[in-house]
């Protein structure tokens, strides 16, 4: 891993809400800019599904020149999840009881554990207050939590994600992990690190990306072209390669564990009705979402921008589907410079 990451390892304890305590936990993380006096010009992002802490790779259109991140006067700064293979503790980490790597044994956890994790590290940096957090679907997800849980964020913009993780969007991940789980290399999650159930893998993967995209944009890109050398449609080539790319960086109990985090969204569990969560929240939001959208179509967020009352929602119109919160820089800076210094004049 060579992407500017660094790794802070804490003595700290962390519980999950599935029971089981870390007493101690590594925190991969990347940050740009300088932490002011007041500690409070954070802007917190946070990374989606197969993401990293290196967000200025994938979420490179929000650092150019324009864009919503400036580093010259902004404390900006992303956070590996826990469950990760990205150098948080996770599956591919050591579990200090048995001293063997976590694997399937790894805790199942919620997006609300992702929060308490990464509080760790806010608080050991005695972090005062988030000016702004920013996520796209799982991250997202993250990030409404964190407004909802940390008092030291001032500001959301949440993409392409809902109130809850839908049944639609639960089948299509159960979908995904049942085709991990069917490679004969799986094991019931304790494989051969030299041997892993890339098949299943890859196969999770290309399903992924179809959910990813839109008919209308496969249709514009490929056709029914036939690959000049492999003598496939050229869109099986696309989901093949797309598969075997990420067999190469990514870990499967990892995708397990993290599609299953995604699955337990729901801001109201336990809380009581999402009328009154969501109400309670006073803290200006931008809701973004695409119309073209598949994977969490944009009702839902419209649905969450009307339930929170400093809500703004965006619908911007894209043909890239889900993708187009990594794709359409130009359209979210936009509106995130808008939001932004709109929140920024208010504060001061």
């Amino acid at each position: 891993m060579n992407k500017g990451i660094k790794i802070t390892h804490l003595q700290k304890s962390w519980a999950t809400e599935s029971g089981h305590n870390f007493d101690d936990v590594n925190i991969a993380w990347k940050s740009w800019g300088t932490l002011n006096e007041d500690r409070d010009n954070v802007i917190l992002i946070c990374h989606a599904l197969t993401g990293h802490a290196a967000a200025d790779e994938w979420f490179n259109g929000l650092f150019d020149e324009g864009g919503i991140l400036d580093p010259e006067k902004q404390f900006v700064l992303c956070i590996n999840v826990p469950g990760s293979c990205y150098g948080s503790t996770g599956p591919t980490t050591i579990n200090p009881e048995t001293g063997k790597l976590w694997q399937a044994d790894f805790p199942d956890i919620t997006i609300r554990d992702i929060v308490t994790f990464q509080q760790l590290l806010l608080d050991e940096w005695d972090i005062r207050d988030i000016e702004l957090i920013l996520g796209g679907s799982m991250g997202g997800m993250i990030a409404l939590e964190f407004a909802l849980m940390d008092e030291r964020v001032q500001s959301a913009a949440l993409f392409v994600m809902g109130k809850a993780h839908s049944p639609w969007a639960i089948g299509i991940s159960q979908a995904q992990r049942l085709a991990i789980q069917a490679d004969e290399n799986w094991k019931g999650g304790f494989y051969d690190p030299d041997q892993p159930p890339k098949k299943g893998l890859a196969a999770a993967r290309a399903m992924a990306m179809i959910t990813y995209r839109t008919p209308e944009n496969y249709e514009a890109k490929f056709g029914r072209e036939i690959h000049p050398d492999k003598h496939i449609y050229q869109v099986e080539s696309y989901l093949n390669y797309q598969g075997q790319k990420l067999t190469e960086r990514f870990d499967a109990n990892t995708y397990i564990i993290l599609s299953k985090a995604m699955d337990s969204h729901d801001v109201s569990r336990d809380r009581g009705s999402f009328d009154e969560v969501l109400g309670n929240l006073d803290k200006p939001v931008l809701v973004i979402g695409f119309d073209s959208d598949r994977l969490y179509p944009i009702q839902e967020q419209r649905e969450l921008a009307e339930l929170l009352p400093h809500a703004q929602l965006t619908d911007l119109k894209s043909s890239y589907g889900h993708d187009a919160f990594l794709i359409e820089f130009e359209k979210l800076n936009q509106q995130l410079n808008t939001f932004y210094h709109s929140f920024i004049k208010k504060k001061l």
